[in-house]
């Protein structure tokens, strides 16, 4: 059985395969197309996925699509009569029965005849696909699920139990109550305006202090442990376009803050260029404070009421790591299981293993170990790529590979590390990273100057052996997919200073040799060498999506003041940048 999932027409267009049950490939079409958080139609993605499967689309038994127009059709045509922003938009919604068309668009960009796609076209609503994505891959039989993100099908939120190859749905917030978009809201007050730009909030919240908590409780207020509701005096999304953009590219937002929101906290910070100050500091680090509590409130509940031990979580809200680090200390579940893809790129992996479980009742047999599920290149492809650009480079055998990166590390140099098939979500996971050595306090502020160009109030994040971790941080439980914050043990703040976070925490990924063996290498190396088993990680990429062919690759090398490219088993270093000085 063959299905293959889509997320199209939304944030982060993706597609997934699934061949009787096993998730086979996935990846995001702004890989691709090189727009940040695409959102038009993933055809990229789905010649990836056929390509890697060795099939062609008349072997294809379902087509999956993340979102239903018919669902909660009434609440969708009382918001477009009721409302300014629903007859404003109501116009532009037809493009959602594009959705309807997808076997036939997914032909034409194949250059095939629709008659050749003989599989069956299911829509599968918007929180059930990020509901399926969390649960399906995990390794648990039961666990309590919870979707939290903007909005999908008018729904914000959506709970409730998974149970062997069956969902079944507890309750769910409606529009235009939404804790992704109270998260957006403050995102623009304080001048981030860029779609996905929240990530950025996160880190500086880190260094202020909560000193609004009793205005942010009247921002978002809980009627009940499980439902939450935005003072509307502070939103404009009823009088404004919803943030959709169908012709592809990069979305865009309307302002969603209304004046509200300025009456209770002050002027917004309009220009991204204004100097950031305590008072903004700390309006963030309330309103992520708050963001916690509802959060960790629901998360209460739900194990009360579900008497489950593990819990799965999904939608954009569940990228916030930091909130995801808290789950097991203060909600009573033992076990969290949050996908690499969690925002609407998981989608496509969702709408596919609810269509092939819940609806065809196919057994689970695949749990989602890694995210490694992207396109990988030959040595070939490799070497074109360096020639071709005239980088010299050296051939080393794995061993060797290890060994030279390892000291390039741990002499101060920065590797860009590029290896295998490349990672599903917005983390890269040791295939499409670029590595440093944590023990150096000013390395951070070096790859910002050399590579990242990003805020400086932006955390990077530690790799870690997973058997190590209880000697870094005081929680040893595997985050593979860089999606819990752990505080950093007290006694190795000092070991490692450059993804240690202002407020004492690391994102962490954790690496088991069965999930990545070279990476595991490459850290067992490093620690050999200096007793730290951890590197700093971050995405190859100098602001834009993380780098998927090894041409992206070694542009990026050489535009940037990288040190080394590892592509594959060739090795290059830039002679020009010298070692830095050992750390005393």
């Amino acid at each position: 059985m063959i299905v293959l999932g889509i997320n199209a027409y939304h944030s982060n267009a993706s597609a997934a395969l699934l061949v009787d049950g096993e998730l086979v490939a996935a990846v995001e079409e702004e890989r691709f197309t090189r727009q940040k958080y695409e959102v038009a139609f993933p055809h990229g993605s789905i010649r990836y996925c056929l390509d890697a499967a060795g099939i062609e689309a008349r072997d294809i038994d379902h087509v999956a699509v993340s979102g239903r127009p018919q669902a909660n059709l009434f609440r969708k045509l009382g918001f477009a009569v009721r409302t300014s922003a629903g007859r404003r938009q109501a116009p532009r919604r037809g493009d959602l029965l594009a959705l309807y068309r997808a076997k036939g668009t997914m032909a034409e960009g194949l250059g095939i005849d629709s008659r050749s796609v003989r599989a069956k076209l299911h829509l599968v609503e918007h929180h059930l696909a990020h509901l399926g994505s969390a649960f399906y891959p995990s390794p648990f039989d039961r666990a309590a699920v919870l979707s939290l993100d903007g909005i999908g099908d008018m729904v914000s939120a959506m709970w409730g139990v998974g149970e062997g190859s069956r969902l079944r749905i507890q309750g769910e917030v409606n529009f235009p109550h939404s804790l992704g978009w109270f998260y957006l809201g403050f995102t623009q007050y304080l001048g981030f305006h860029k779609h996905g730009d929240e990530y950025k909030v996160m880190g500086l919240s880190a260094y202020g202090e909560p000193e609004y908590m009793a205005e942010m409780r009247r921002v978002i207020s809980m009627s009940d442990p499980m439902h939450f509701a935005l003072d509307m005096t502070c939103f404009r999304h009823l009088k404004e376009i919803q943030p959709i953009a169908w012709r592809g590219g990069t979305p865009t937002e309307p302002r969603i803050w209304d004046e509200g929101m300025a009456r209770l906290f002050g002027p917004p910070r309009t220009d991204p260029s204004e100097p950031l100050d305590d008072r903004h500091r700390n309006v963030a680090a309330s309103m992520q404070r708050r963001l916690e509590e509802v959060v960790l409130q629901m998360l209460g509940d739900l194990h009360r009421t579900t008497e489950a031990d593990a819990v799965c979580l999904a939608g954009g809200v569940a990228l916030n790591c930091v909130a995801n680090g808290r789950v097991r200390a203060s909600t009573g579940f033992r076990d969290v299981f949050v996908q690499p893809a969690a925002h609407d790129g998981g989608t496509s992996l969702g709408a596919a293993a609810y269509v092939h479980h819940q609806v065809l009742g196919g057994k689970r047999t695949y749990v989602m170990d890694h995210a490694y599920l992207g396109p990988d290149f030959t040595e070939a492809s490799c070497r074109v790529a360096l020639e071709s650009r005239g980088v010299p480079y050296t051939e080393m055998d794995g061993d060797r590979l290890v060994a030279t990166a390892a000291g390039d590390l741990a002499d101060g140099r920065v590797v860009g590390w590029f290896q295998g098939r490349m990672e599903f979500g917005p983390r890269a996971l040791g295939n499409r990273s670029i590595l440093a050595d944590p023990r150096r306090p000013e390395m951070k502020e070096v790859l910002n100057s050399r590579i990242k160009h990003r805020e400086p109030f932006r955390p990077f994040a530690p790799s870690i052996l997973e058997d190590q971790t209880g000697r870094f941080f005081e929680d040893a439980y595997p985050s593979p997919f860089m999606l819990m914050a752990y505080p950093v043990r007290r006694d190795k703040r000092s070991e490692i200073p450059a993804p240690t976070h202002i407020d004492g925490t690391g994102r962490v990924q954790t690496v088991r040799p069965s999930q990545n063996r070279l990476y595991a290498e490459l850290l067992e190396a490093f620690g050999r060498r200096t007793g730290v088993p951890v590197l700093l990680n971050t995405s190859f990429n100098e602001n834009e999506p993380i780098c998927c062919t090894p041409q992206e690759a070694v542009d990026t090398f050489r535009r940037t003041r990288m040190d080394v490219l590892a592509l594959g088993n060739l090795y290059a270093r830039k002679v020009e940048t010298p070692a830095t000085p050992s750390r005393p």
